[in-house]
């Protein structure tokens, strides 16, 4: 099995060498290649018409300039160009949850997303920030993705992919989510005001929104979270709408 890991903290996080370890308990052939610096919430974002620099960061090890998704598009493009491609893609452990819109800002589900693309299974993997690091957690790490592959069939449903949000402690149980409500960038502060321009920032943090039986409630009971995203297919529109446009 060929695995690329790919993630939007950059290829020096501590949560992608926890991968690395995590998937060559699975495969002999691994490969990664992740933004050479911290690209958070770049979502699924390309970088088009605009050079790239890839930098070999040790053995089957890349550094890239670009986003995250940049990472899956150079590794189909020009790494695997005239190579055997993926099996499976896996994007992580990011240093932070993901949950309600951040599955549109998350450059770790950019990641998944962008693999669908090229017809890859994918699998998003977070975690809480400031977790217990105990020993074992590699191990389940392991154990989840193993016991995913197996059923594979499953998980490479066209334009689908799963996110996973795992909580401070492992081993933990592992429930499907509803997907709540948290947003991010609800406030900005102005820095300064010169005639016609105006210099904003928008501060970090979360409402911490919770309701029963959404990601961010079971993570606090100690649960692991699973969900199959999708970008493939369309809402059926109601029927009041296409009468508006006859």
């Amino acid at each position: 099995m060929r695995i690329l890991l790919a993630n939007d903290d950059g290829i020096d996080a501590p949560g992608l060498a926890q991968l690395e370890h995590a998937a060559a308990a699975l495969s002999a052939d691994i490969w990664t290649v992740a933004p050479a610096g911290k690209r958070t919430a770049a979502s699924s974002s390309l970088t088009i018409a605009r050079p790239l620099t890839l930098e070999r960061r040790g053995d089957r090890r890349f550094g890239c300039s670009g986003t995250p998704a940049d990472c899956v598009l150079a590794a189909m493009t020009w790494l695997f160009k005239d190579r055997v491609k993926p099996d499976l893609v896996i994007s992580g452990i990011n240093d932070g949850r993901n949950v309600a819109e951040d599955i549109a800002y998350s450059g770790t589900l950019g990641i998944a997303r962008e693999a669908t693309f090229w017809g890859v299974s994918a699998i998003g993997i977070s975690r809480v920030k400031q977790p217990e690091h105990r020993a074992g957690d590699t191990e389940f790490v392991a154990d989840m993705i193993k016991r995913l592959w197996h059923v594979r069939e499953e998980l490479q449903a066209d334009g689908q992919w799963l996110s996973i949000n795992l909580p401070s402690k492992l081993p933990a149980p592992i429930h499907q989510a509803r997907i709540g409500r948290n947003k991010i960038g609800v406030s900005c502060k102005v820095l300064q005001e010169t005639g016609d321009t105006v210099e904003i920032l928008f501060p970090r943090g979360r409402q911490d929104t919770s309701i029963e039986g959404d990601e961010n409630s079971l993570l606090a009971a100690g649960c692991a979270t699973i969900n199959r995203l999708q970008w493939a297919g369309e809402a059926p529109l109601p029927k009041s709408i296409l009468d508006a446009l006859s």
